[in-house]
C-alpha cells in the first residue's frame, strides 16, 4: 500500500500537467530560473536549485529545456520579448521628427536600463570565457529581435515627415538604418551599463545623450551617410 501511494504521489509531482496548466508551469520555471541566475550567475546556478525555487521536479524542467544553457536562453528571450512588446506598443510623440526620435530613444533606454534583460546579459558576459557561445548567442538574439521591432517604428516615424522620402528609409536600406540608430543612440549607454557603471548616473545622462545622438543620426540620414 505504501509503495503504491508513493508511486501515485510521484506521478502527481512529475507527470505531465493538464494542458490548461502547462503554460503556468513553464512561467513558474522561467520566473524561478531568472531569480536564481541573477543571484548566482550562470555557473553558480543549478537545475536542482531552480527546481526547488519553482516548486517543480527536475524531470519537469528537462521535459521543457534540454539543459541549463537552453533554460538560460529561454529566460533571456522572455525578458527581451517583454521589452520588445513595449517598443511595439509605443507611439513616439513630439511636434518634430527630432522630438519623436528623441522620445523614442529615451523611452527604449529607460526600459532597457531598468530591466532584467540587462542583468541577464551581464551574467552571460561574466561566463564568456567558460561558455563562449552563450554571450554571443543571447546578444545576437536580443539585437536581432529588437531591430525588427525598432525598424517598424522608425519607418512609421520617418514617413510622418519628409524624412520618409530619403534613401535611408527606403525598404532596402531600413535594416542598415536601424542598426545605425541602435549603434549611435542606444548601445553607448547600454554597453556602459553592461560593464557595471551606476544606473542612476546613466539614467541621468539619457536625455542629453539622446539629444546629441539623434541629431547626429538625422544628419547622417539627410546627407546620405547611412547608406
Amino acid at each position: 500500500m505504501t509503495s503504491k501511494g508513493s508511486a501515485r504521489r510521484a506521478a502527481v509531482r512529475f507527470g505531465r500537467p493538464p494542458k490548461g496548466l502547462a503554460g503556468a508551469v513553464e512561467e513558474r520555471i522561467l520566473g524561478a530560473a531568472r531569480k536564481v541566475f541573477l543571484e548566482r550567475g550562470f555557473e553558480g546556478a543549478s537545475i536542482e536549485e531552480i527546481a526547488e525555487a519553482a516548486r517543480s521536479g527536475k524531470p519537469t524542467i528537462y521535459a521543457r529545456f534540454r539543459g541549463k544553457e537552453a533554460l538560460f536562453t529561454a529566460v533571456v528571450t522572455q525578458s527581451v520579448a517583454a521589452n520588445i512588446a513595449r517598443i511595439q506598443a509605443s507611439t513616439p510623440t513630439g511636434a518634430t521628427i527630432e522630438e519623436r526620435l528623441e522620445n523614442l530613444g529615451a523611452a527604449i533606454l529607460q526600459w532597457i536600463l531598468v530591466s532584467d534583460a540587462l542583468g541577464l546579459m551581464r551574467v552571460a558576459i561574466a561566463e564568456a570565457r567558460r561558455f563562449p557561445g552563450l554571450a554571443s548567442s543571447v546578444y545576437g538574439m536580443a539585437r536581432e529581435h529588437a531591430a525588427e521591432a525598432l525598424a517598424r517604428l522608425l519607418a512609421e516615424t520617418a514617413h510622418s515627415d519628409e524624412l520618409g522620402t530619403l534613401p535611408a528609409f527606403a525598404p532596402e536600406n531600413l535594416t542598415t538604418t536601424t542598426r545605425f540608430f541602435q549603434d549611435v543612440v542606444l548601445f553607448p549607454l547600454v554597453l556602459r551599463a553592461l560593464f557595471g557603471e551606476k544606473l542612476e548616473q546613466l539614467c541621468a545622462e539619457i536625455k542629453p545623450h539622446v539629444t546629441r545622438s539623434v541629431a547626429f543620426f538625422l544628419a547622417a540620414c539627410r546627407h546620405g551617410g547611412v547608406t
